[in-house]
């Protein structure tokens, strides 16, 4: 996953998403991908004040062994680093 963010000087934050078909094949895999990072977007930003545009990349297909706890925590994670560079 590769997540770039960078401040927007407005006054709500704004997320795209990228999720290739060419790492997950199935739409309805890729849907419930953007649904999780939606989600997980949804929930950071109610917790930080910071506004932001952030972009998420998918760079490789998400793995059958790893749970959804712990693919929106590893994501959090991510969010909150690249949020205390930036401030």
């Amino acid at each position: 996953m590769q997540i770039y963010a960078m401040p927007n000087g407005l006054s709500f934050s704004r997320l795209g998403l990228i999720v290739p078909k060419k790492i997950e094949r199935g739409a309805v895999k890729r849907n419930r991908i953007k649904r999780q990072l939606r989600e997980t977007f949804r929930t950071f930003q109610n917790d930080n004040l910071v506004q932001m545009d952030w972009i998420m990349r998918m760079r490789r297909p998400v793995t059958a062994n790893i749970s959804r706890a712990q693919f929106v925590t590893e994501i959090r994670l991510l969010m909150y680093r690249l949020q205390q560079c930036h401030d």
